[in-house]
């Protein structure tokens, strides 16, 4: 029986992650979830699941949840940072699934290493923010770090556990080229959020349905694979695959290649995690190569898609440019969505914010916080103005 606690229960991957669990409750126990607002849908969760410990961040949700669950005296509930980071501490758990999103997870993720619980991870910005500071605190706790993000999760399944990076040439990235794949540079100025939260392929939280289709997400990718793998970035590749079955590749330097298929399905991924090493039954669609009459491939598009020079130009540079990139991607995602600037701002108000920054190399976790409240504010001036 493995112990789980869950931050960010009521999102897409929380979510799946819970109905993996109730698939196999022989085998998972939830000692404690986490979100944002959501009261209705986790009071659903705990009651269907009884964890020992449920944060919410809003105190005032904390509150209503607290008052609606008032008959279950074994769950307790928390508010704020604090509850979060007690979710993520928790003693029973022995893993725990980071799933919230953004740079809101960053603390969490460092707390819940050092309590020396294996981390399955889906938020790509704590690597891209402070990626050393994770790698090194998980070797410091020797704890499993286990990635969620299919393109990831797909490279992770195709190396040996113990991989010497000399032996590889490559990483091959895949990405579905999102909604506007086939969109031209003048139309691209015109899509709105609707148009923009309609990917032809996955089903996925708002902000990484909005980075995929500006390509951030992939550029993000490019940067978490960089850290997570430890390789250098003239070893990591970008191809476009429309149909979004080959999740990634890895060339080996003698030529041959492994690849991970599937059906786009995030809960393949997410039952990888969380039974490492192991594989069980999963309810996911299965392939049927006898309907598949092609394979699709391009190179992705620089030049319409200027979020990936932005990703690129932050992996090169290093230090803590990745931080300012993600921060404010965070912001301008938020803008789009709220009608406040158009689809090609995003790129361009990020360029903006990474163009005032003096990078630090090397830094802190006291400074990447005080550079991601920085890049925040600054975000938010350009796009005022």
């Amino acid at each position: 029986m493995k112990n789980i606690a869950i931050l960010g229960s009521t999102g897409s991957i929380g979510k799946s992650a819970l109905s993996i669990a109730k698939a196999h409750p022989d085998l998972f126990t939830i000692s404690a979830l986490a979100a944002n607002t959501s009261v209705d849908l986790i009071e659903q969760q705990v009651r269907q699941f009884h964890p020992k410990l449920v944060a919410l961040y809003d105190q005032s949700a904390a509150n209503l949840l607290r008052r609606r669950i008032s008959d279950l005296k074994s769950v307790e509930v928390m508010s704020g940072a604090v509850g979060i980071s007690a979710v993520a501490k928790i003693d029973e758990a022995e893993l725990v699934l980071e799933a919230m999103g953004g740079s809101i997870g960053l603390l969490p993720t460092l707390e819940a290493i050092e309590a020396g619980k294996d981390l399955a991870f889906v938020n790509k910005e704590v690597l891209v923010m402070c990626g050393s500071l994770v790698q090194k605190a998980a070797k410091k706790h020797n704890v499993k770090l286990l990635p969620v993000d299919s393109e990831i999760s797909a490279v992770f399944q195709c190396l040996p556990k113990s991989f010497q990076r000399d032996r590889i040439h490559k990483l091959i990235l895949t990405a579905s080229g999102g909604p506007f794949r086939e969109t031209s540079s003048n139309q691209l100025r015109h899509m709105t959020p609707e148009q923009a939260l309609k990917h032809p392929n996955w089903t996925m939280g708002n902000k990484v349905t909005i980075d995929s289709a500006t390509m951030m997400n992939k550029g993000l990718e490019v940067i978490e694979a960089k850290c997570f793998f430890e390789l250098e970035l003239e070893n990591i590749e970008i191809v476009v695959h429309a149909e979004s079955i080959i999740h990634s590749m890895v060339e080996f330097v003698d030529g041959s290649m492994l690849a991970q298929l599937g059906v786009p399905d995030m809960r393949v991924p997410i039952q990888y995690a969380l039974t490492y090493p192991d594989r069980l039954e999963n309810p996911a669609d299965r392939l049927d190569f006898s309907q598949i009459r092609q394979f699709n491939f391009e190179p992705p598009d620089f030049k319409r898609f200027p979020c990936l020079d932005l990703a690129y130009t932050a992996a090169e540079v290093g230090g803590t440019l990745p931080t300012v990139l993600s921060s404010s991607d965070e912001v301008v995602v938020d803008a789009f969505l709220n009608r406040q600037i158009g689809f090609m701002d995003i790129p361009a108000i990020i360029r903006r914010a990474m163009d005032l920054h003096d990078v630090v190399y090397e830094a802190e976790l006291d400074q990447i916080l005080e550079i991601n409240r920085w890049t925040r504010e600054i975000t938010r001036k350009i796009i005022g103005n």
